[in-house]
């Protein structure tokens, strides 16, 4: 891993539920991760808590740990504002601030937004452009900032390794990620995250696993087809795909399907850990797994 790829540190946490917190709740759980010892806490956004400024608390309660906004949506904010924000969070914290952009869904983008959602990969580029063409006189701005897209087919994936320091999937299987990365080649970043649920028994929690597998699915469909798995298995949501989707088991289980990821090429995996409880950080997994993995 090279130098700027180690700030990330191998293991982060995707913290899928923190708009569920209340805001001590969250900065607490940020402090929590931090303390653990992963390198970066990664957190969506969609119709909770505005993206920079959820990152701006998050920021302002650590003091090491690398903040990532993995998906903040292209419809949520115009270019040139989102250009602002990270180049101010850039100045306040230097090196903890890694966007990540995402280009929505339909529904998101047209009926909570009010958008007209255009063609993914043609509108990201052009948000893209007007980032990179966009003013910031702050006296002290620095070099452009740092950026990734949350990539999951070629043509994004190959976006991203044009005009961003990389990529960030989640919710595929293993084999995505080889895939990936010769798509990105050797130099880009990826960053995976993956699904797990700290579950000895493989069995208590098997319906929250196809659940959030499930949730998942719609969007990836072409991409499962093209990794092997058929039309029935995909609908039906078999076992087979569930399972390579959702890493579900004890913590040796998890940091095998980690060392998988980080063995087909990527260079960070950040861990959504899911619970049949979303409104509570799932501290007890979260230590868990951090002592028994090498997070930093």
């Amino acid at each position: 891993m090279s130098n700027q790829k180690a700030v990330l540190g191998r293991i982060g946490i995707w913290a899928g539920h923190l708009d569920n917190y209340p805001a001590a709740t969250l900065r607490s759980a940020a402090r929590t991760i931090e303390d653990l010892g992963y390198g970066t806490l990664w957190f969506p956004e969609t119709t909770g808590r505005e993206a920079m400024a959820q990152a701006a608390i998050l920021l302002s309660a650590t003091q090491r740990i690398v903040v990532a906004a993995g998906a903040a949506d292209i419809y949520a904010r115009d270019a040139v504002t989102t250009a602002a924000a990270q180049r101010t969070l850039d100045e306040a914290y230097p090196g903890r601030f890694l966007l990540g952009l995402w280009e929505s869904h339909p529904s998101l983008a047209e009926d909570v937004r009010g958008h007209r959602f255009g063609p993914p990969v043609t509108t990201m580029r052009t948000y893209l452009d007007a980032m990179d063409a966009a003013p910031f006189r702050m006296p002290t701005a620095s070099a452009r900032p740092r950026r990734v897209l949350a990539a999951l087919g070629p043509e994004m994936l190959t976006l991203a390794g044009e005009r961003a320091w990389g990529a960030h999937p989640l919710g595929l299987p293993v084999a995505h990620t080889a895939n990936a990365r010769a798509v990105l080649g050797p130099d880009a970043l990826l960053a995976v995250a993956q699904l797990v649920i700290l579950d000895p028994t493989r069995s208590n929690l098997a319906e929250l696993a196809r659940s959030y597998a499930a949730a998942t699915v719609p969007n990836r469909r072409p991409l499962l087809r093209e990794l092997g798995f058929e039309e029935a298995e995909i609908d039906s949501l078999s076992d087979r795909l569930v399972n390579a989707i959702v890493a579900c088991g004890t913590v040796d289980e998890i940091a095998q399907r980690v060392g998988q990821h980080l063995d087909a090429g990527a260079d960070h995996v950040s861990l959504y850990v899911v619970t049949p409880t979303p409104e509570t950080p799932p501290l007890p997994q979260w230590r868990e797994l951090a002592a028994q993995l090498s997070v930093g």
